[in-house]
């Protein structure tokens, strides 16, 4: 029986090279962003490789979901899932078979780097509030969510993979610590112009502390989620 892992994010939260440490376990099936081809339909985004995404990935929510259970041939399925691209009104009964896990990063830094890509940060922002209903949805039920800080994470890469997995009752593979260079064949079409940072790596980066320096609107848009991300940080494992 396949064990299905989400992975719940915000985008440009070291999101992708979660996906690297996971997939590159000889256990485990990584799928990219199930829902992005559902979420470009829906909303019209112009994101770049919007027809590229949309020829390749589901584009009903129906069958994204089904996608992420399809068999895959291995005993783990990981799913980075952006949270953004799941409906406000999505009924969740759909993760309960799951082992989910949130990923969090300071709402500014998240906001800073998708701008740096995209000129449309707004709609990101719904992330966190998508997250800290995952979050209540499961427990309210008894199911366990872990959470985890990127900032964490990238300080200490060993320590905090081992009781994330432990949280979601697999086995710690020291795989997940470094990987080979260059794409994957589970990258989506739009890794080309997402992914230049992580194709070069082999492994998490030493985190560098920058100065965030935002607009105006993007400091509103970044205030938004700061309550959820707030609420989050304070569930979050610990080193």
């Amino acid at each position: 029986m396949t064990i299905v892992i989400s992975m719940w994010s915000g985008p440009r939260n070291i999101s992708t090279t979660m996906m690297r440490s996971f997939a590159n376990r000889e256990d485990t099936v990584a799928v990219d962003e199930p829902l992005y081809g559902y979420y470009l339909q829906q909303s019209g985004a112009a994101h770049p490789y919007r027809d590229e995404t949309l020829s390749a990935w589901p584009t009903t929510y129906e069958s994204a979901v089904e996608w992420m259970n399809a068999p895959r041939g291995k005993p783990l399925t990981f799913l980075k899932q952006i949270a953004y691209h799941l409906p406000s009104e999505a009924e969740l009964s759909f993760i309960v078979p799951h082992k989910n896990f949130l990923l969090i990063r300071d709402p500014r830094k998240m906001v800073a780097s998708f701008a740096s890509k995209y000129d449309d940060a707004a709609p990101i922002i719904e992330s966190y509030a998508v997250e800290r209903r995952i979050f209540n949805y499961l427990a309210a039920r008894g199911i366990a969510c872990p959470v985890v800080d990127a900032a964490d994470i990238l300080a200490a890469p060993e320590t905090m993979l081992r009781k994330l997995c432990s949280m979601l009752e697999i086995a710690f593979d020291k795989a997940m610590l470094a990987w080979p260079a260059g794409a994957r064949p589970e990258d989506g079409p739009w890794a080309a112009h997402w992914y230049d940072a992580v194709t070069s790596s082999t492994g998490f980066r030493t985190p560098v502390e920058k100065s965030v320096d935002l607009s105006p609107e993007l400091e509103a848009i970044a205030d938004t989620a700061l309550a959820d991300y707030r609420a989050l940080h304070e569930k979050r494992l610990t080193a």
